[in-house]
């Protein structure tokens, strides 16, 4: 996973945390992990300390944050200033009386997860690689799978961010706006640490079935989603099979294909050591409900990646839509996965106000290739009810994509009351929330 060293970005070439580090005119710019965006800031700081990141915010005119790099659309980017937020001190705060804990926002996930577990807590759910950060995640509606899950921005009970004069806003469950302010695109400040729900901690067996009927899945949707605590369903869609992960709190309630015995991957050809431990042994829950271990590279590497979020009903539709372009994906295809996502409240999350399935693409290194299909893609769902991904590919012009959020007026509004000026905008929100 790691491409960089963490410090300041200088004139001196290499590579690090978030891709390739160029040179031009002895102005160091950076790439996100998969090389596809490259930003265009002026100038990337790594505050280690909250105090200065609130002089840096005060003294830029335009500003962004940066998490783990992991987003493949231009929702990080920025043309004034990008900041770092993993040069910021660790925080693992449990409040075992709320059931909370507190974690400062640049933190991945892994590193919270194995503090939790160490103290016999743990998160609901987890995203498929753990290497991603907590903040960035939640801004951008990043999620797992499972019928009772809802994405991970879901779990926060608060949060602390840094607003355009430098000064600290808290925000918490139940205040007005908060549901506009956990996904926020990072268009309202500088998130410093957020504060999660937690449960008790518990263990999880992950188990694979091979050789499952496409139609299968799509006629017994709700049968194999349900069968588990986490499902996925991985397939090429040219060949009409899938292979089910099952990741389960009890013995999984559904049995289709065959079951795999050993260890596989879900790209075809990849080493399955990287991949959590599967063959039904159980294991803590943040060694199991991720697909890809923390300490390896996750998924293709080499990749880029689209995903839309469909109303659940229309599972089968979706199913129906993207078959029906098979042999377009499959040559730029690495692997594609079938996901649930329960419903939520958060005003600009993907999964806001209705249970929802995702369609989720890793495409080859190929953006030439790629962007036709994922444009003929949305064409097709856009009208089954079809959101993208905030931090994935999408080509759908800003205004079709605002105008399914059915509180984006409202988010409008608080973007303006916390941050007037627009300092933390970019061209990806300001197209979505054009100023007056």
């Amino acid at each position: 996973m790691d491409k960089c060293t963490s410090g300041e970005y200088r004139s001196r070439g290499g590579a690090g945390k978030y891709g390739a580090v160029v040179e031009q005119r002895a102005v160091v710019r950076l790439t996100n992990w998969a090389g596809n965006v490259t930003y265009g800031a002026v100038r990337v700081h790594r505050p280690e300390s909250v105090a200065e990141l609130r002089r840096v915010v005060a003294g830029s005119r335009r500003v962004r944050a940066l998490g783990s790099g992991h987003s493949f659309s231009l929702v990080a980017d920025s043309t004034g200033e990008l900041v770092r937020l993993d040069g910021l001190p660790s925080m693992v705060e449990i409040d075992t009386a709320r059931s909370t804990v507190t974690v400062a926002a640049g933190m991945r996930y892994a590193d919270v997860a194995v503090e939790l577990h160490r103290n016999g807590f743990a998160l609901p759910n987890m995203a498929s690689l753990p290497h991603i950060s907590v903040a960035g995640s939640c801004a951008t509606g990043t999620h797992g799978s499972g019928d009772g899950q809802r994405c991970l921005s879901a779990s926060v009970s608060g949060l602390e961010l840094v607003g355009p004069d430098g000064d600290l806003v808290e925000l918490r469950r139940g205040d007005d706006g908060f549901p506009g302010a956990v996904v926020a695109l990072g268009a309202l400040g500088v998130v410093t640490r957020l504060t999660l729900d937690v449960a008790p901690a518990f263990e999880v067996a992950q188990s694979v079935r091979l050789g499952v009927s496409l139609d299968d899945v799509a006629a017994r949707f709700d049968e194999v989603f349900g069968s588990a605590y986490s499902v996925s369903a991985f397939t090429d869609w040219r060949s009409g099979e899938a292979a089910v992960w099952l990741k389960c709190r009890t013995e999984p309630t559904w049995g289709g294909g065959r079951a795999a015995e050993e260890q596989v991957h879900p790209v075809p050809g990849m080493d399955p050591d990287f991949c959590t431990v599967q063959l039904g042994r159980p294991g803590p829950w943040h060694e199991r409900l991720p697909h890809f271990r923390p300490e390896l590279t996750p998924s293709a590497g080499q990749e880029l990646q689209s995903e839309w979020f469909l109303p659940r009903e229309a599972a089968g539709a979706g199913i129906a839509v993207v078959q029906g372009l098979a042999e377009q994906i499959a040559p730029v295809l690495h692997i594609s996965e079938i996901r649930t996502v329960r419903g939520d409240d958060l005003w600009l999350s993907p999964a806001y106000g209705r249970d929802s399935v995702t369609f989720h693409f890793t495409w080859r290194d190929d953006p030439e290739g790629v962007l036709p299909v994922v444009a003929e893609l949305q064409q097709r769902l856009l009208p089954l009810g079809a959101r993208p991904h905030w931090g994935k590919l999408s080509t759908t012009p800003a205004p079709e994509v605002i105008a399914s959020y059915e509180r984006a007026l409202d988010f409008a509004r608080l973007a303006q009351e916390l941050d007037p000026e627009g300092k933390f905008g970019n061209s990806f929100v300001d197209a979505l929330f054009p100023r007056g």
